[in-house]
């Protein structure tokens, strides 16, 4: 039968798709479909032993999914203000230039500036993102030069942390964050972060 073997190839391939993707929740949900499909495929030719694996691996799944999810707005983040010189932030720069450059490609940061601020975003012993500021062009508005999620990170939310819950841009007297210039308009990620677009540009207000 032609639509059983179309069955079988198609959970192959997206087996494989599942197995290439850096982002966690992304993987379990994807190889999750993908078992689903090869539990029918395996069971319409009466391979039993597939069957069970994967509807096995369909649970597994499952339960990574519900605990991935409630973690998702966990308190697990930490923020460490770093020199913007910093070798190791340098570093971080230039492992991730190109997909910095893919989402930003009018980024410009100059560390040497006299208002310039670097942050890592801390997860335990892991780096899950880089947040980079500069003086606005008014008194008391922090200007967004970088908020970069590592591949790993972005199923998750520091972003919501450094914005929401750090408490960071009140604590210094700030009342307004606003992106650089340049940020693509419709960017979704900046509106899930609580910005608005205001007189062609991302503005959130510090609460």
């Amino acid at each position: 039968m032609v639509w059983v073997e179309a069955v079988g190839w198609a959970g192959s391939v997206l087996l494989i798709i599942s197995l290439v993707q850096t982002r966690l929740l992304r993987l379990r949900v994807l190889n999750t479909l993908a078992a689903g499909v090869l539990v029918l495929y395996n069971a319409v030719i009466g391979v039993w032993p597939m069957v069970a694996m994967n509807i096995a691996i369909i649970g597994i799944n499952l339960v990574q999914i519900v605990r991935l999810r409630s973690a998702r707005h966990a308190e697990g983040y930490e923020l460490l203000e770093v020199d913007p010189q910093d070798e190791y932030l340098r570093h971080l720069m230039r492992v991730h230039e190109d997909e910095i450059r893919q989402f930003n490609r009018d980024f410009v940061f100059d560390p040497a500036a006299p208002d310039a601020a670097a942050f890592l975003v801390l997860r335990g012993d892991e780096t899950a993102g880089v947040v980079l500021l500069a003086d606005g062009p008014t008194p008391h508005v922090a200007q967004l030069q970088l908020d970069y999620v590592a591949p790993k990170y972005r199923d998750f939310t520091p972003g919501e942390f450094v914005f929401e819950r750090s408490g960071w841009f009140a604590d210094r007297g700030y009342t307004k964050v606003i992106a650089a210039p340049g940020v693509d308009p419709h960017d979704p990620y900046l509106e899930r972060m609580g910005f608005e677009r205001r007189d062609g540009q991302w503005v959130r207000e510090v609460t």
